[in-house]
């Protein structure tokens, strides 16, 4: 049978084994839909990117949770690009990546960092009640109306809808008992991918928040380290006006709850759109076999 090279890379971080782990597939020419959301369920990480060649970019990305492509995914693209400059794919700058959100555009620094330019930020206020969110969150009602005076409930997207709820204490994240049955209902209810729990109390000083993220529905009960959701509620910081002014950069703390700590680097003011970016690292390389045709075929990674 046909096998392809897979890496396990862990994004927003230096350390193997903390940050969130992405699946990445250097090389996905030729293979369909059904293979790749195979492939996806085999690794069995939050999403595992498959790149291919592209007629308006120099790459196309596309992005498969366990159960469902997604269309935009930012730790995996993080992942994908340190993999690329790591192994001398792509030279330090620009260049451009097709997803199913549009063409963006990708820097890469010498260090390694990469940074993710997604579209600007759009913003809904919900009308969702307090009791609800906290009954899903597993939180205190209270914590979270007492965070709400100048931050209300809003979706925010940068290519992804996210429910933002503020809390207000480190403790209140920590302790959160999300019911994902609950959590997947209103994430529906508000036409949202997920829910992003935050707090500004954070345990790293010159941290701008701690936050945790939950997206059932996408088959991502808890993503350790979440991109494309600190990327949105980012934008919804800067458009309630959370800080006066806004910094330059965002740092946004995830996944020590999950053991896999993480820090998410966000520009909110820099060129024409929000701006992601992290460093990551490879914790596993092999080669993964292809199901031929039949996406329930079971596949054996090495």
């Amino acid at each position: 049978m046909e096998t392809r090279r897979i890496l396990q890379v862990d994004a927003f971080t230096d350390e193997p084994l903390t940050g969130n782990p992405a699946g990445v597939l250097p090389d996905a020419n030729g293979l369909s839909e059904g293979q790749m959301q195979a492939i996806a369920r085999e690794m069995a990480v939050s999403e595992t990117a498959f790149l291919t060649g592209s007629p308006q970019a120099e790459r196309r990305i596309r992005y498969f949770t366990p159960t469902q492509e997604v269309d935009l995914c930012g730790h995996a693209t993080i992942a994908s690009f340190a993999t690329l400059y790591e192994e001398g794919e792509l030279e330090v700058g620009t260049s451009k990546l097709e997803t199913n959100v549009g063409v963006l555009e990708i820097e890469v620094e010498s260090d390694g960092t990469v940074w993710m330019t997604q579209e600007s930020p759009t913003i809904r206020e919900v009308d969702v009640g307090y009791g609800d969110v906290a009954d899903a969150l597993g939180v205190d009602r209270a914590a979270l109306e007492g965070a709400s005076a100048d931050l209300p409930l809003a979706v925010a997207s940068t290519g992804l809808p996210f429910l933002v709820v503020p809390i207000t204490y480190l403790a209140d994240v920590g302790s959160a008992k999300p019911d994902m049955a609950a959590i997947e209902a209103l994430s529906e209810r508000v036409d949202a991918a997920g829910i992003y729990l935050f707090s500004f109390d954070s345990l790293e000083a010159d941290s701008t928040l701690h936050g945790r993220m939950f997206a059932p529905a996408a088959g991502v009960p808890e993503d350790p380290v979440t991109g494309t959701a600190s990327g949105a509620v980012s934008g919804y910081l800067d458009r309630y006006g959370a800080f006066d002014p806004t910094p330059e950069e965002l740092r946004l703390e995830q996944g020590h709850y999950v053991d896999r700590p993480g820090l998410v680097r966000v520009r909110v003011h820099d060129g024409n759109g929000i701006r992601v970016g992290g460093r990551a690292v490879t914790a596993l390389e092999g080669t993964i076999v292809v199901p031929e045709g039949d996406e329930d075929d079971i596949l054996e990674a090495s």
